[in-house]
C-alpha cells in the first residue's frame, strides 16, 4: 500500500501527464485524447514504482537488463511521450512539437526517434505478438527482464492478439504481462456493440493465462496487480477498467473524443478541470 505522500506524488504525475496530453493534441490540432487520458494512472504507477527502464537508455551499463514496455495502442502516443518526458528521457519542451513535420514525436511511436520506445506501433493487433517474441528471446538469453504490453480493449477484436495469447501460454512466458485498457469504447462506439469481448476473464483463462481485474485508476490496485503478475508462473493479463477521457468531464465516456483535438475554448475548460 502506498503512503499518503506517495499517492500525492502519483496524483501529481498523472495530472501533469493529462495536462500535457490535452496541450499536445490541441497544439497539433490532431491526435487521440480519450484513450491517452484513460491510461495516465496506469503508466504513473508503472514508470514510477514498477518498471526498470533507465532514462539514460542505451548509455546505461544495465541497458540489456531493462524491462521492456510496448505501447500496442500506438495512437495513444501523447500518453507515453508525456510520461517519458517527465522521467527525463527527453526535454519536456519537445512535447509541443508533437505531430509536427520533422519532429521526433510522431503521431504513432517510432523506434529510433525517441529513447524509451522499444518498437514502432500503431497498426493495431501486433503489440502482443511483438511482446511474445521479445519475452521468448529474453527467456532464451536467461535475461530477468519483464515485458509489459499495454493494449486497448477494442484492439483485442484483432485475431492476431488471440494467436499471441495462445503462443505465450504454450511457451510458458511468465515474463510477459499484458495490461488491457478496458474503457469499453473504440472509434465506432461501445466495444460490446461493435464486437463483444466479454467475458474477457473467462476467455483469457481458457487460453491458460493468469488474469486479474482491477480499477485502472486506483494506484494501489495497479501496483498490487503488477506484483501479482510478476509472481505468476504463467503469462498474466491485467484487465484494467478505466474511463475513456478520464479527468476531463466532457470527454469522459464519449467515443467521439477517441480521435479529436480540443479547440481553444475546450482546451481552457479541460485545463481548468485538470488544474493546469
Amino acid at each position: 500500500m502506498f503512503t499518503d505522500e506517495e499517492i500525492k506524488e502519483l496524483e501529481n504525475f498523472s495530472k501533469k501527464t493529462r495536462i500535457n496530453i490535452v496541450k499536445m493534441i490541441h497544439n497539433a490540432k490532431s491526435g487521440h485524447p480519450g484513450g491517452s487520458l484513460s491510461g495516465a494512472d496506469i503508466l504513473a504507477v508503472l514508470y514510477n514504482k514498477c518498471l526498470n527502464i533507465p532514462s539514460s537508455w542505451d548509455k546505461s551499463p544495465d541497458f540489456e537488463k531493462r524491462d521492456r514496455f510496448i505501447l500496442s495502442k500506438g495512437h495513444a502516443s501523447p500518453l507515453i511521450y508525456s510520461v517519458l518526458a517527465q522521467k527525463g528521457f527527453f526535454p519536456e519542451d519537445e512535447l509541443m512539437t508533437f505531430r509536427k513535420f520533422s519532429s521526433n514525436l510522431q503521431g504513432h511511436p517510432a523506434k529510433g526517434h525517441v529513447n524509451g520506445i522499444e518498437t514502432s506501433t500503431g497498426s493495431l493487433g501486433q503489440g502482443i505478438s511483438i511482446g511474445c517474441g521479445i519475452a521468448l528471446g529474453l527467456k532464451m538469453d536467461k535475461n530477468p527482464a519483464t515485458v509489459v504490453v499495454y493494449t486497448g480493449d477494442g484492439e483485442l477484436q484483432e485475431g492476431s492478439c488471440w494467436e499471441a495469447f495462445m503462443q505465450a501460454a504454450h511457451r510458458e512466458l511468465d515474463n510477459l504481462v499484458v495490461i488491457i485498457d478496458r474503457n469499453r469504447l473504440q472509434i465506432d462506439g461501445n466495444t460490446e456493440n461493435v464486437m463483444s469481448l466479454d467475458n474477457l476473464n473467462d476467455k483469457l483463462r481458457a487460453f491458460n493465462w493468469d488474469t486479474i481485474e482491477i480499477n485502472g485508476h486506483n494506484y494501489n490496485q495497479i501496483y498490487e496487480a503488477y506484483n501479482h503478475a510478476k509472481r505468476s508462473t504463467r503469462p498474466c493479463a491485467i484487465i484494467a477498467n478505466t474511463i475513456k477521457g478520464k479527468g476531463v468531464s466532457f470527454m469522459e465516456n464519449q467515443a467521439g473524443w477517441h480521435g479529436k483535438a480540443p479547440n481553444d475554448e475546450q482546451l481552457q475548460a479541460a485545463l481548468k478541470e485538470l488544474g493546469g
